[in-house]
This record gives C-alpha cells, structure tokens and sequence, in this order.
C-alpha cells in the first residue's frame, strides 16, 4: 500500500537524545553488548530511527533454535517517552497480501478456485462488467502483438485477467491508490479531513478501473494495489465469507496470533500499541477501509515472525502451493504470489514482503524453511533508510 506523503515536519526537540538511545529487550536474556574499551556497540536498529520523520525502530529475530532477541531505538511516543514494547500492535500495511494470497492459495489447493480462471468469473457481476470494460480499453489503448511477461498466462476469453494474473501482479490493472484524488485525500493535503471516512471494495474498483490498465493481462509486471483488491473480492465470491472471516479461520486462528487482527472500518489500534507519525502529525487513528485486503491488517512483531516461518515450513501450504508463491518467473525474479525476494548482502536470498501505510513501516523475512526469521518496523513515513541493508546483513549473513 503506499504511503507517500508531503514533506515531513521536525519532531519535538525534547526527545531528539532519546531517539538516539538503544533499548533492548532480548528473549534470551542478552542485553547491548560492549565495544572495546567498554563502549556500547551501535544496533544497525538506531539507524533505523531518523530525526523528524522516524521516531522509534523495533526488531525481532528468530533462529532454527527458537531463539528470539528483540531490540528497540528511539521512542513509540514523542509524547511521553514510551519506548516500543515486544507486543505492540500496529498496522502492517500490504504484509496482508501474504496472508490474501494464503488463502486463496489454499482455495486452489481445495479445487475451488483455478489459477487460471477469469477475475470476472469470482467477482461480483458489477465489478466483472468493469473488468470487461476495462480490457477493451486495454486492447485499444496498447500495440497489438504485446510479448507476454515469462510464464505469464493470458486468457483468450477478451482478455480476461485471471486470478494467477491478480496473484503476481501482472494484471496490468491501474492501481486505485495512483488515482490522484484518492492519493491527495489518504496520503496528502487530504488526509485530515478524510482519515474517518469508510472506503467500499467496489467504490475503490471503480476508482481503479476509471482509468486506462497499464498494460495487457500478462504482458508485465506492476504493482498494483487493484489486485489485492480483488481477491478480498474473490475470496468472498467463492467462500460465502468476508476474506477477513476466511482469514482468521484458516490463518490467524490456527496459529493463534493473538494479536492480529482485520480492523475493517475500525479506526484505532487494540491495546499495547505506540503511535504512529507523518512528520510530526500523529496519523496513529485512521479508517484501514481505505487499503481493504490490499493492507488493512494490524499485528505484532512476535505474530509476524509465527506467521511466516509457517508458511515458509509448510505448515499453511501444501508443497505445490508453496512452491507456486515463490515462482517469481512472470515478474522476472521481482515477486511471487504474495512473497517476494530480497537479496541479501552476502548473496543469499531471503523471502517475505513488506508494508507501509500512514505512519507506519514494516518488513518481515526469512530463509527459505523457515529457519531464520526477521521482522523489523518504525512508526514513521520515512522508512527505514540506509540502516536496513546493515540488519540484514547482521541478521542473515553473520554480520556481512
């Protein structure tokens, strides 16, 4: 989900030293280490936090052991000094993708659902009539003979966008959150006085298919947050059920994360939780309905980490379902089916996906089985900057 927004503003002076400062909390009882001469050694997560834009950082690693250490910098609350706790909620932002393409994996699994059959055929009949609409513009607007992305797979029913297509983002469908008005009111000037308003899942197609696809049914990949869209779309078509329902029945429930959770239209965070900034505006409380299945998830560090160490050993997907998340062929090696790759700096490869929404960053990975697992957020709109590439680094390569 993106989440640029305008320019950020200073925070308060009063807690600039504390956004410096390392609190650790580790599982295995491990504080922050010294350095020759008894100086403290600098966590990669300090240079996660940033003066005026990223308040506080957290981390949370897992080894093949079990063994888990958490460490913080800075401060969830610029208010108060709170620093961020181990089961602090907060909004995860397209991280819900991985748990949307879960489930509709599972529906391919069960045979209710094929790959390869039309978006159009498990969508609701008013979003379908704009899907067809749609690709008739798409065949106007681009040259003919378009070479499809490799492994990609275009229907030849009018070009008809497949649920493979809305998994691996190579619909080509418009993102409805690039729709300037909609970006200007959730992310810009707008923001305030929009943050309450409740956004419908075919509102937001309407918005997204208003305007021409980026490209054929298969022709490439883009990221696209219309993608996501309609699959909480499909979800509901082929269950009977909200995809948060079918989320909390097949995912969250059997994993007992207890502290996930699908908000809806609900705009604050459940308790422990920090807050969230855009610069120096508190954007903590917000309607998620605006990011819908594409990102409106809320979770904590400890349950990002169950979550996708299950899925990476298998314990959501069969085998072949697993596999078919990792194929990134149709994106040339840029994303899967609700994970993607991220290379590592001692050249591994790491799995897993990331989220941003208003205030808030948040990526989790891990090794391919699951036996190393890492998420890491701050609480702000810059990201986390050049310190990322450095905790990976400690994280996955020994310090490399």
């Amino acid at each position: 989900m993106s989440t640029h927004t305008g320019a950020p503003r200073r925070a308060p002076a009063a807690f600039a030293l504390a956004w410096l400062t390392c609190a650790v909390m580790a599982l295995t009882g491990t504080a922050c280490g010294g350095g020759t001469g008894g100086a403290p050694v600098r966590s990669p997560v300090q240079d996660l936090v940033s003066r005026g834009t990223v308040p506080g950082a957290a981390k949370l690693s897992q080894d093949a052991h079990g063994v888990a250490g958490f460490r913080t910098a800075g401060v969830s609350d610029v208010r108060t000094g709170r620093r961020i706790g181990l089961t602090d909620r907060f909004r995860v932002g397209s991280i819900t993708k991985t748990v949307i393409a879960t489930v509709v994996l599972q529906l391919v699994a069960e045979q209710r659902l094929g790959l390869d059959d039309p978006a159009t055929a498990h969508v609701p009949a008013g979003t379908a009539a704009l899907l067809r609409d749609n690709a008739e513009t798409s065949e106007n607007s681009h040259a003919h003979g378009t070479a499809l992305a490799d492994g990609a797979i275009r229907n030849t029913d009018n070009g008809d966008i497949t649920i493979r297509q809305l998994l691996n983002h190579t619909s080509g469908l418009f993102s409805y959150t690039d729709d300037r008005a909609f970006h200007r009111d959730f992310f810009g000037t707008g923001f305030a006085a929009h943050r309450y308003e409740s956004h419908d899942p075919g509102a937001l197609a309407r918005t997204a298919l208003a305007h021409p696809p980026y490209a054929p049914p298969g022709a490439r990949y883009r990221y696209s947050n219309t993608d996501y869209l309609l699959l909480g779309m499909v979800i509901r078509q082929v269950t009977g059920h909200a995809y948060a329902t079918e989320a909390r029945r097949r995912v969250i429930e059997p994993l007992h994360l207890t502290g996930t959770s699908f908000p809806g239209t609900r705009t604050g965070l459940p308790s422990p939780h920090g807050r969230a900034y855009t610069g120096s505006l508190d954007v903590t409380e917000l309607n998620p309905s605006a990011a819908g299945a594409a990102g409106e998830m809320i979770s904590t560090l400890p349950d990002l980490n169950r979550l996708l160490g299950a899925l990476l050993k298998g314990e959501l997907l069969p085998p072949r379902e697993l596999r078919l998340m990792r194929d990134t062929t149709a994106s040339r090696g840029r994303y899967g089916m609700g994970l993607y790759p991220v290379r590592l700096p001692c050249r591994r490869t790491a799995w897993g996906h990331d989220g941003a929404i208003n205030g808030s960053y948040v990526r989790v990975l891990g090794t391919v089985g699951g036996g190393r697992i890492l998420s890491y957020r701050v609480n702000g709109d810059g990201g986390p900057g050049g310190g990322e590439r450095r905790l990976l680094g400690e994280e996955f390569c020994g310090g490399g």
